[in-house]
């Protein structure tokens, strides 16, 4: 299959924003995107300049996420998909986090299961071989740095040094409350935390002296197998969460972003990695989208609102795939969105089988 053009489809999605003054939904937050200035014909230039410059090549990962956050009842039947995706060949399996059924996760499950995220990933850990394994997204204010990092560290030995570190800084207040954490918060307790579980990983006597967490003079183990430090995912699309990609990842990890505010948010990205003394070639990106075959059928769940996802058949999915990767995404992860495991089973394989060789080359 032949990539999308630089001179049709993608220029478009440049041009598309660009018309629009950068406002998609993705940026009309309070706290979100302000262009200083709009002017097409050189934005168009230095977008694409940019573009064409941070290419990092090698062929697109793709990863799946782990259903525990969709209710489905049967462990069996639940874990079975995670081996599934190996056998697929999925780069990587991911969780999801959430404490309770409440707001957008109580009207989509009711009173179904929704699993924890680390002890999922800890018996995938046992179950599969090869599939690196990550966490998309743990809300990080929910967690005490030190006891988190001693149970990521662990995962991260005992699946022989497959985990990725994906967080967040939450967005359910309700939550925050049942657990005691402060919303208002959450920026300045998610960046402690990062802070403090990569002095637990990487000092012999880790040492961190913040407003919210202080230790010292104490020996931690175990360490990490990956060295420094498992990859961290930083996830979000609003300036501060770009920001603290930019100063604090391995890897940004956006969701439900569409190709024009990919390249908008990228380039903000970089332009914070270098005030931060980084090199932005060094930062992943990595975008979790919905994916869906509409012929499959079967019950599914619809998302909260519109959002860019795949869909469609396997030649037009595999198209829209092919412009994430001409803007620079390294990996993509498909989320599944629903109940129905037969559903999930036939959409990661039609996938694997049908869409992801065009991209293995």
């Amino acid at each position: 299959m032949p990539p999308v053009t630089f001179g049709c489809n993608l220029q478009t999605y440049i041009l598309n924003a660009i018309e629009r003054e950068y406002s998609m939904p993705i940026f009309r937050r309070a706290t979100a995107w302000q262009p200083q200035e709009v002017r097409p014909a050189s934005s168009l230039a230095v977008l694409c300049s940019e573009l064409l410059s941070t290419r990092k090549g090698g062929p697109m990962k793709f990863g799946v996420t782990f259903p525990n956050s969709w209710g489905i009842e049967d462990p069996n039947i639940l874990f079975a998909l995670g081996t599934k995706a190996e056998e697929l060949g999925y780069d990587s399996l991911w969780t999801s986090e959430h404490v309770f059924n409440v707001s957008y996760v109580g009207s989509r499950l009711g009173n179904a299961p929704y699993y924890d995220s680390l002890l999922s990933l800890t018996h995938l850990a046992a179950i599969t071989n090869d599939i690196r394994l990550g966490t998309s997204v743990l809300v990080l204010p929910y967690h005490h740095p030190v006891t988190l990092a001693k149970q990521l560290a662990t995962i991260d030995v005992f699946s022989r040094g497959r985990l990725a570190v994906g967080i967040g800084a939450g967005v359910i207040e309700e939550e925050f409350r049942a657990l005691g954490a402060e919303f208002s918060q959450r920026g300045s307790l998610t960046d402690e935390a990062i802070g403090a579980m990569k002095a637990l990983w990487t000092q012999d006597l880790p040492e961190f002296h913040g407003e919210h967490y202080d230790f010292s003079g104490m020996v931690f183990s175990p360490k990490p197998l990956q060295k420094p430090y498992p990859p961290i995912y930083v996830g979000g699309h609003s300036r501060p969460a770009i920001r603290r990609a930019s100063r604090e990842a391995d890897v940004w990890h956006p969701t439900s972003i569409g190709a024009e505010g990919l390249l908008l948010g990228t380039r903000y990205l970089h332009e914070q990695a270098r005030l931060f003394g980084r090199d932005p070639e060094r930062i992943g990106i990595s975008v979790r989208l919905d994916l869906d075959f509409p012929a499959l059928g079967g019950p599914r769940t619809a998302p909260r609102r519109p959002r860019p996802a795949l869909s469609g058949n396997p030649d037009e999915v595999a198209e829209q795939v092919r412009v994430y990767e001409e803007v620079g995404v390294d990996e993509l992860l498909l989320a599944t969105n629903s109940r129905d495991a037969s559903i999930i089973g036939e959409t990661i394989e039609t996938f694997a089988r049908e869409v992801m060789p065009a991209f293995r080359s």
